[in-house]
């Protein structure tokens, strides 16, 4: 087996990279790392330096790779499967490529702006930023309730790149500032999400997780 995956399951971007993992059937080693042994951790950097997972190794071509996007790439062009992620149509390609990096700044980012503040001491907070997180947020979900209400998925029909980063960033911004039933394009759509099979076996692994979760008791009681 080539493929070694440095992850956590709880990570919203291991998700990312575990769907198409998963959508593909593509062989791979699961390392989970514990950022709190050292031993574990010295394993990551070792891989890459900047000591953040996911972080995929492929032993067969003596290579590693970093970045979720990148991780993903890589995985279309050196071990694809019958899902491809990135459209060989240019411009097709440009709107999966777009997409995919909105979810991670404009979801994900604010979204773990307000989960990462929850975990500060209580005179370590910031309560502006968690403001500007939120309005960020909303701002996000006025576009994606456009680009959604014509689609069945985030760049178009084919699912691609951008719901792998759709699909975590969602699940979490829903516990942290919820979207449902605000904006009906945006339920449909997540619906859409959740019912993937490679998506719920990520969620299925993160459960026995989701007690470390700032906001446990916001996760949806049907991913319990």
């Amino acid at each position: 087996m080539s493929l070694v995956l440095y992850y956590h399951p709880l990570a919203s971007y291991c998700h990312k990279v575990l769907i198409p993992l998963y959508e593909n059937g593509t062989e791979f080693e699961a390392r989970l790392v514990d950022l709190s042994d050292a031993e574990s951790s010295a394993e990551l950097i070792a891989a890459w330096p900047v000591g953040k997972f996911p972080v995929l190794r492929d032993t067969g071509r003596e290579t590693v790779v970093p970045e979720t996007s990148i991780i993903i790439e890589y995985l279309d062009q050196f071990h694809a499967g019958p899902v491809r992620f990135i459209p060989e149509d240019r411009d097709a390609a440009r709107a999966v490529r777009l997409w995919d990096r909105f979810f991670d700044l404009y979801v994900a980012t604010p979204m773990q702006k307000i989960v990462a503040d929850r975990l500060r001491a209580q005179d370590m907070t910031d309560d502006y930023g968690v403001i500007e997180a939120r309005v960020s947020l909303d701002g996000a979900y006025d576009m994606l309730e456009k680009q959604l209400a014509s689609r069945t998925w985030a760049a178009g029909e084919e699912f691609s790149m951008a719901d792998c980063s759709a699909a975590p960033a969602l699940f979490y911004a829903e516990c942290v500032h919820p979207f449902t039933p605000t904006y009906p394009a945006i339920s449909a759509y997540f619906d859409r999400l959740m019912s993937r099979a490679s998506v719920k076996r990520v969620l299925e692994e993160a459960r026995p997780y989701f007690q470390y979760f700032p906001f446990q008791d916001a996760i949806p009681p049907r991913f319990l």
